[in-house]
């Protein structure tokens, strides 16, 4: 089988009634790239959603162009078009033909168009879609607009695979594979069908090599199944993401397919947590949305690769696919890089949730979004998502939901008159109270059933799991027996009680606080598998009010830079000796790297660390330090006095130290292209450089500045400074750093040059060919 993208397209930002046709005349359309988010290339507006970061949606239309002749289809072949996600309400035609539509802005789709090519009048296959995203309160959050994900052409042969047609299963830790597929004779003759498989591992190069045959009638499929035994089997793990390729070729004249796979088993357990390859691990996982700032939802894989490896590196193994199915590009990145993942179907079910538009809590809200295609569409959705995912050694578990219990929100139950979730500080009590009108809480068991069976027939070998919000309540309605794995939102206070109440129920922190309370659940609890922090990475959307556009909850800035208690949390979870010195001028304030006050002044300064000795001093003077069983790191407080902070901590094997000065104002522009390290590949032509301002000394500046990016032999796509109250449209060529950095994003190629200009400092020019 080959796949061809489909990258570059025609767009309309309005309703043309007639797009739709063959024939219609999109010469005037501007030319775009996807995945392309058209929400991101115009102004923050305070009349938008605040749900949605104040980003407008509309009506698009998107017109592609595909030369038959470059295809090089011949006769027999079938040709398949393939959508990875339309956000949202997509229709699709193809050379004039009305082939379907697809609500839903996360679910990959699919058309076969070999009929609809014996019908062309000629070599130009065009595709129009009509997106619809009227609707700005559809959501929580931000989820972008338009084909925020790729779109690819599939040719195959008459005999082939079906779609999503093999799956892998691990049997055991000592390798034994049991691979699956189905096997479609679209001629006209019945045939017998060799298939040979070839095992390669991507770290060793060895192979194994094995087969099969199979008799296939005419227009008909058959089932093959294959168990084999991988002699040294390589196994995949967080630690040790070790893949393999999968390719098989069916014979004689027959397709071949090449699928990534690792091997790998996992289980969870009641008393002792979760297992890879009968090793006890901790899942050290965040939640993330899918948007990346200034690109919005069309997100380079190149990009993700850079905020991964940041969370790798400060300790987090696992990924939480928050609340919806993500692309493609992040799934195989965690394969690669080594990340477990949950992956979430729904937000919400037949009913809508709460859409704050004007701000949190502030009511009253609206009820737009994707409860309305539940009921038609909720079967298609989640095995589409099992389907596309289902290979990938990443995911370990398969969610059906997150926090559809979330009380009064619609659901209600009268065994509580008054219930109050985890988001609910600033409610009407009203809003609280029990309300017999409002649908009854039983309801969500009888679609908890009904989807649990969905996945079990589309993917046995994994558990099934929900993020429960009101688990009080839920653990008595039955909407938690028929999990494989529970999962609390919150509520660590519940663990102990209910593992005693449940003691054959594994459980899991599906989306926690930052509190050191709440790591110290996991870390002194054998029995809960590990937690998930809300959130990795700060988004857009779920916005407190204008002018902020986005939520702060993350460990990562929007534009993939460190904040504090990123720091803070790798003192916790990371493995190798660090140590990390921030401030405050009093209890309460933000955590800063700054080392300049008053002389005399009180001033807090707090140790991350995870060595076994910690030395604090303010130039040759020690200070003593105290740990905070509270907030999980070491304190002193010092007066102020210009004579840098230094702290040194030390293992039997390593001494790290970090220091903290006095910074001066900017005085250059430091630029530095950041590169992917060596083995790990992201398709794209993305160039992301880190733009940092320094002082004399080189120490990071303590004053901003408004850069201004120009390229030339590339497209800007974007300069993010991390702010999610800067409303400075994100299109402009210019933004101010915040804390001193921002991130420019470039969609180039050899001959591109970046150019860099702040008021006071000199002019940085980066040319990618002086890098070959």
């Amino acid at each position: 089988m080959r796949t061809s993208p489909i990258r570059r397209w025609k767009f309309l930002l309005a309703d043309e009634p007639e797009a739709w046709a063959k024939g219609f005349d999109d010469e005037t359309w501007r030319t775009v790239v996807v995945p392309h988010d058209w929400s991101v290339e115009h102004a923050f507006d305070p009349s938008c959603s605040s749900g949605t970061g104040y980003l407008p949606g509309g009506v698009g239309w998107y017109r592609g162009h595909v030369s038959l002749a470059a295809l090089g289809i011949t006769p027999g072949q079938r040709l398949r078009l393939v959508f990875h996600g339309v956000y949202q309400n997509a229709d699709v035609w193809v050379n004039g033909y009305h082939l379907g539509s697809r609500p839903s802005g996360w679910a990959r789709f699919s058309f076969d168009l070999t009929e609809i090519l014996g019908y062309a009048p000629g070599d130009d296959l065009v595709i129009a879609v009509r997106v619809d995203r009227t609707e700005v309160s559809d959501s929580r959050w931000y989820n972008g607009s338009g084909l925020t994900r790729p779109v690819d052409l599939e040719v195959s042969e008459a005999v082939h695979l079906a779609e999503h047609g093999t799956t892998i299963e691990t049997i055991n830790t000592d390798a034994g594979v049991r691979v699956r597929q189905t096997v479609v004779n679209d001629g006209d003759q019945d045939t017998t069908i060799t298939i040979d498989h070839e095992l390669r591992s991507l770290t060793t190069d060895a192979v194994h090599r094995f087969s099969a045959e199979v008799r296939v009638p005419a227009g008909a499929s058959r089932e093959v199944e294959t168990v084999e035994r991988v002699a040294e089997p390589e196994l995949w793990s967080a630690d040790h993401p070790h893949l393999y390729r999968l390719t098989t070729t069916l014979g004689p004249g027959g397709d071949a397919y090449e699928l990534v796979v690792g091997l790998r088993v996992v289980r969870f357990d009641a008393d002792h947590g979760f297992f890879v390859n009968d090793e006890p691990q901790t899942l050290k996982g965040v939640c993330l949305h899918e948007d990346a700032g200034v690109l919005g939802t069309a997100v380079p894989a190149a990009v993700w690769a850079r905020r991964l490896l940041a969370l790798k590196a400060m300790g987090a193994n696992a990924v939480r696919m928050a609340h919806n199915p993500h692309s493609p590009e992040l799934y195989t990145l965690c394969d690669v890089l080594g990340f477990y993942v949950i992956d979430e179907a729904f937000d919400e079910w037949e009913n809508p949730k709460n859409k704050w538009w004007q701000g949190h809590n502030v009511y009253p809200p609206r009820h737009q979004g994707p409860a309305a295609s539940f009921p038609a569409w909720h079967a298609a959705d989640l095995t589409a998502m099992i389907e596309a995912h289902r290979h990938h050694p990443s995911v370990v578990a398969w969610s059906i939901g997150n926090e559809v219990d979330y009380p009064n929100d619609p659901y209600a139950s009268p065994l509580f008159a008054e219930m109050t979730g985890n988001n609910d500080a600033s409610k009407p009590a009203a809003e609280r109270a029990y309300d017999p009108n409002r649908p009854d809480m039983r309801r969500l068991t009888t679609i908890a059933t009904r989807l649990i069976g969905l996945v079990r027939a589309a993917d046995p070998t994994r558990p099934v799991t929900l993020a429960a919000a009101f688990p009080e309540l839920s653990s008595r309605t039955g909407l938690l027996d028929g999990l494989d794995l529970t999962g609390y939102n919150y509520k660590e206070h519940l663990y102990e009680a209910d593992h005693a109440r449940f003691p054959d129920q594994p459980l899991v922190g599906s989306e926690n606080g930052h509190s050191y309370e709440a790591w110290r659940h996991v870390a002194d609890k054998e029995y809960v598998a590990g937690q998930f922090l809300w959130t990795g990475i700060d988004y857009l959307g779920e916005a407190r009010g204008w002018p902020v556009h986005g939520s702060p909850a993350g460990l990562l800035t929007t534009a993939g830079f460190e904040k504090p208690a990123y720091h803070l949390r790798r003192s916790w979870w990371s493995g190798t000796p660090m140590v990390y010195v921030v401030t405050r001028s009093h209890p309460g304030r933000p955590l800063a790297r700054t080392w300049d006050h008053e002389p005399g002044q009180d001033v807090e300064v707090i140790c991350f660390a995870n060595t076994d000795e910690l030395e604090l001093t303010c130039g040759a003077e020690k200070i003593p330090l105290t740990f905070d069983d509270t907030a999980g790191w070491w304190r002193a407080v010092v007066p102020y006095r210009p004579a840098p902070l230094t702290v040194v901590g030390r293992t039997p094997d390593v001494s790290v130290f970090d220091s903290l000065g006095s910074r001066g104002k900017a005085a250059s522009i430091d630029a530095q292209v950041w590169n992917l390290p060596a083995g790990v590949a992201a398709t794209g032509d993305v160039i992301q450089v880190e733009v940092t301002l320094r002082d004399e000394d080189g120490n990071l500046a303590a004053d901003d500045r408004v850069v201004s990016a120009e390229v030339s032999g590339g497209d800007l796509l974007g300069l993010d400074n991390g702010d999610l109250g800067d409303p400075t449209p994100y299109p402009q060529p210019s933004r101010c750093t915040h804390d001193g950095r921002l991130i420019v994003y470039v969609r180039g190629g050899p001959s591109t040059v970046v150019t860099l200009r702040a008021p006071g400092v000199a002019d940085v020019r980066l040319d990618q060919s002086d890098r070959r």
